[in-house]
């Protein structure tokens, strides 16, 4: 018998029966009936984050960037990090690059990179894609955020890449079960491949949950609510509330002196990749650029109602370019290994075709559950299949007919109540997204 580990699990069966336990109300998240000791390391400081340090000790500037979702597109951890390391060291001057946009994955952060956050020159670039999904498969995963960090290394040498894993409802039981996501999984992978280090957000949610401390999701607790009540951490299993935002922070806090002990200051080296078809070369490119070729119908639009106030869409894109004819055309030749288009969901959607090379068409939308009546706004469509490393030809086309917008919704577990008069249909594009470059 193992006598330390028994007394270790011990211990922690006393401590957990010590907590106050929280009933949760009907309809929050309900305790795992025996909770396991979650032992997955909350930092994995790999090559620690060395040059970024070195520049804060010297009194700075530095420069910060976050690459992510609406999690990190919230004024919470984002804000709270960077007035943090404000703190920490008075003497430097600690500036932001924010580069995130609601709803979006690693496969559109490889490909915005360039524009939204290397032109600025960050120090550090915190990436974070664990929630909205690192890529459609556990390849394009792989390569998608080896395609960042390959960029970040190769744009700046002394640049720092730290990955960071939020979470959402549906990662809880496999950290309860003392295993992480899938997702995390993979960007692991690239992680230790090129010596990234890794904050996981996860552990220390989920052992404040086990523990009776913390519901994951309920009401937001009122202004008069009690101080030492239960941490509602979010509201719909996804977006943190402030006091999940200030667990995030501490998660990051209690990071810092391992990040900060490991490495050595200096250029870092750039190994063969993981996969030589990573997205190293992604790029981003307006629908009006050279070489690509726009049938006479389209025209250029300011961005949608309400995406300018939600997501900055002028700062993220030279323009927006709309189809409301059917049979209106937009034609490429790329090489790379993989392609996309940045657009917008709304329920005047529109269906487009797809043809590639000399490959069977499919057919694509923006349009998704969160297509609500008065609300538009931005979505990457990703071509689902990878293609063979080389020139490719690509034409999209709008369609006269609809989406499926019914079958959609319920696709999705939702419930779709159709309007009394069906919108025209309308295709808006603001950029074409390459795992590649144009060609002629």
């Amino acid at each position: 018998m193992n006598t330390p580990r028994r007394s270790f699990h011990i211990l922690l069966l006393l401590l957990s029966l010590a907590l106050p336990v929280v009933s949760p109300a009907a309809g929050q998240d309900q305790q795992p009936a025996t909770p396991v000791a979650i032992t997955i390391p909350e930092c994995e400081p790999r090559g620690g984050l060395p040059n970024f340090f070195a520049k804060l000790e010297a009194g700075g500037p530095v420069r910060i960037a976050y690459l992510g979702g609406s999690i990190t597109e919230a004024a919470g951890w984002r804000v709270l990090s960077r007035e943090w390391f404000a703190r920490q060291y008075p003497r430097a001057k600690v500036d932001e690059i924010r580069a995130t946009m609601s709803g979006t994955g690693a496969e559109f952060g490889a490909c915005r990179l360039q524009n939204h956050v290397l032109r600025h020159s960050p120090d550090l670039v915190f990436v974070e894609f664990a929630v909205n999904g690192a890529g459609a498969t556990d390849k394009r995963a792989i390569r998608s955020v080896e395609g960042i960090v390959r960029q970040v290394r190769r744009h700046n040498p002394l640049a720092e890449v730290c990955l960071v894993f939020t979470l959402s409802k549906g990662m809880i039981k496999e950290l309860q079960q003392n295993r992480s996501p899938k997702v995390v999984e993979n960007m692991k992978k690239v992680a230790d491949h090129y010596g990234v280090p890794t904050i996981d957000f996860g552990p220390g949610v989920v052992r404040l949950l086990d523990a009776g401390r913390l519901v994951f999701s309920g009401k937001a607790p009122a202004a008069d609510a009690p101080a030492d009540g239960p941490i509602v951490f979010s509201v719909d299993g996804t977006h943190p509330l402030d006091a999940g935002h200030r667990l995030y922070l501490d998660a990051i806090a209690r990071s810092v002196p391992a990040l900060r002990a490991a490495g050595k200051a200096g250029p870092h080296a750039l190994p063969a990749p993981l996969d030589a078809d990573n997205w190293e070369n992604a790029s981003m490119v307006a629908v009006d650029a050279p070489g690509v070729v726009r049938s006479a119908g389209w025209q250029k639009i300011e961005p949608p109602d309400g995406t300018e106030k939600r997501q900055r869409i002028s700062q993220y894109f030279s323009g927006v370019w709309a189809a409301s004819t059917p049979g209106e055309t937009l034609e490429f030749t790329f090489d790379g290994v993989g392609f996309g288009l940045s657009g917008f969901r709304g329920p005047a959607t529109g269906l487009f075709r797809v043809t590639v090379d000399d490959l069977p068409s499919l057919t694509g939308t923006f349009f998704d559950t969160y297509s609500h009546a008065g609300r538009v706004s931005h979505k990457a469509w990703l071509y689902p299949q990878d293609l063979p490393r080389g020139k490719h030809r690509v034409k999209i086309e709008f369609l006269a007919e609809p989406p499926d917008r019914a079958q959609i919704v319920r696709n999705a577990g939702g419930s779709y109540k159709a309007p009394a008069t069906a919108p025209s249909t309308v295709l808006q594009i603001a950029a074409i997204l390459l795992a590649g470059s144009l060609a002629e």
